[in-house]
Order: structure tokens, then sequence, then C-alpha cells
């Protein structure tokens, strides 16, 4: 497998992935329909791209992380423009597995092969390489493309025939929206009893009634501060369609989540939409009538 990486999407999240990469020792020829999402990345060592079939054209694999279904199946058509033999698609968005499928059907048409490869964390993790993949498609391709996933994310699984990785993303979504959501009630909780939100943080995190979501979101709970571009309310807002689509196609209730996902809701109606998901808390504040002391 060839040590130069063709990166098609670099949003939040995928703009935090391709320095890991080049960290890693992978060169990367990067595109984004966004110049402006192109040129700090170039300015860190990243060729910059000015198509789908320039980031693919000198690449033996080529990585899309994708923010919506129609830029999904433009890209695939793009790729299926040209001569895929031999080359391996890696694709790490989050849509139904019925999309993905399409997308695997269009590029394989090309020759290319199409390995379906979500992974969870959101851009903080990701910034950290702490993002898990679940690599899914064949067993062999994906023996070869692992050190690829391992130069962006620290926990690498193969989890079976494709669309297996899009299935268990869906479901770790709904750990990601219920932990979170959990997190600010509890932190709404604790401030508004007395606790220094700061310390309970801090005693909380590392132990047995602990989480992910609590330790990496609970320091913005506790600073109060959202406007980092962690993963906005949109992403899991777009995501509940598909999570709920597959949950009712396997015929699972799913209350925990649905419970879980008023919170969000209730976020984006109070005109939290666009900041850093832990905002939640900001949202529950309001609710329990507690407003913080400052200065």
């Amino acid at each position: 497998m060839s040590t130069d990486v063709g990166f098609v999407g670099l949003g939040v999240l995928g703009s935090a992935m391709v320095p890991n990469l080049m960290d890693s020792g992978f060169g990367v020829v990067g595109y984004d329909v966004r110049p402006e999402a192109v040129s700090p990345l170039a300015g860190k060592g990243m060729t910059a791209a000015n198509s789908v079939a320039e980031a693919a054209s000198p690449t033996g694999c080529i990585v899309t992380c994708l923010p919506s279904l129609e830029a999904l199946h433009d890209v695939a058509a793009q790729l299926a423009g040209q001569d895929g033999s031999g080359k391996v698609v890696i694709e790490t968005s989050t849509f139904p597995v019925a999309e993905k499928e399409a997308f695997r059907d269009t590029v394989e048409g090309a020759g290319y092969t199409a390995m379906d490869c979500p992974v969870s964390g959101n851009r903080m993790l990701a910034e950290q390489k702490k993002l898990t993949a679940f690599g899914s498609g064949d067993e062999d391709t994906y023996a070869e493309i692992e050190p690829i996933l391992q130069g962006f994310a620290n926990r690498t699984f193969y989890v079976g025939p494709f669309g297996n990785g899009m299935k268990t993303k869906l479901c770790g979504n709904i750990l990601n929206l219920v932990h979170n959501a959990a997190a600010a009630e509890v932190m709404v909780l604790a401030m508004k009893s007395g606790l220094d939100p700061e310390l309970f943080h801090k005693v909380i995190s590392g132990s047995g009634s602990s989480s992910s979501m609590f330790e990496v979101r609970g320091a913005l709970m506790v600073a109060g501060d959202y406007d980092y571009e962690g993963s906005n309310f949109s992403i899991p807002m777009k995501d509940r369609e598909f999570i709920q689509g597959h949950a009712a196609a396997m015929k699972v209730p799913t209350p925990i989540y649905h419970a879980a996902l008023q919170t969000y809701m209730s976020a984006v109606a109070q005109g939290y939409g666009d900041q850093d998901a832990a905002a939640v808390c900001a949202s529950m504040e309001r609710a329990a009538g507690w407003v913080r002391e400052t200065g």
C-alpha cells in the first residue's frame, strides 16, 4: 500500500484527521469543495488538490469524510469517472447502510475496492488521535489499510462484511448522545446542589461513574464555553434519522435514546444549534432555573 493517501472532505472531523495522518508518515493529497478548508492544511504540509480526481489519481488509497448524502454520491460519481483499478476507498462518514452500499456499487464499478470504516469521536478526540475506527468490507483489504486507519485513530477494529462498520457506528452514536445528555444532567444537578463544577468533574472523571463524553465534553460544561468547534448539534440531528430508521427496520425499541434526544431538540430550540453539543448543559441549566455565578 502506497504511503500517499488521498483525502476528500476537510470539514470539522476530516481537517483534524489529516494532521495525524501526516504525523504518522503519510503524504496526504487533500480536497474539499471549500478552498478555505484546504489552505490551512496545505500550510501544514498537505498537497492541495483542485478536484476529487486530483486527490485520487496519484494515490493508492482515498479516504472520504463527507457531510451529506448529496456529497457522498457526488464524490462517488466523480471517482467513477476514472480508473480505480487496484485502489481502495475508505469511507468514514455516517450514513445509512443502504446509501453506503450504493456508494460502494458505484465506485467498485470503476475498479475501486470500497471499505466502510466510520469513526467514533468528535473533533476534540480526533485532534488527540483518540478516534475509534470500525472497519468493514473485504478482510484482506482491511489488513492492507489498517496502517492508514491507525494513522488517524488510536483504536481500530475489523467488524465484518461491508456495512457492519456503519451498524456499529449507529449503535455507538446512541451511546454518545445518551452519555452527553446524562453528563449535562448531572453537571446541572451538581452545580445547583452547591458543588464546585471543576472539582466535581475531576472527582468523577476516571471513576466507575465516568464516560468519555463526561470527561471530554464535561470539561466544556465546567467552563461554560461551547464555541469550540467540536461537533455541533447539526450532526446528531442528522444522525437521528439514520438511527431511528435502522432501529425501526430492526424492530428494536430505543426509549432511552429518544428521551435523551429531547434534550438536544430543546437545546436547538433555545438557540444553541451552532455550538458544541456540550451546550445541552446550558439548555438544562435554563430548564432548571439555574444561573451560574460569574466573576
